[in-house]
């Protein structure tokens, strides 16, 4: 099965990253994940099931140590060819 995660921490900095959004970021780019997409107001990581949730894991407790108070997150099953189950 593989899945995509959509992720926001909190609270923003427009002016510099904040350090739960820079250990997010070193999460997911860390994974043994097929494609990660960072960006100032969401990210997106895709791969395996086992391998998505295991960064998703990571991700939220290494943000909330590093000072996120609140994560927004979203995971879909997707299929071989990235398209979202039920979109197809």
């Amino acid at each position: 099965m593989r899945l995509r995660v959509e992720f926001t921490t909190e609270p923003f900095d427009l002016d510099e990253a904040p350090a739960h959004a820079v250990v997010a970021r070193e999460v997911v780019e860390a994974a043994e994940l097929d494609a990660v997409d960072v960006g100032p107001f969401g990210n997106t990581a895709e791969g395996g099931a086992d391998q998505v949730l295991t960064a998703v894991d990571a991700l939220l407790r290494r943000s909330l140590e590093a000072g996120a108070t609140r994560i927004s997150l979203q995971v879909n099953v997707v299929d071989e060819s990235g398209a979202e189950e039920g979109e197809r």
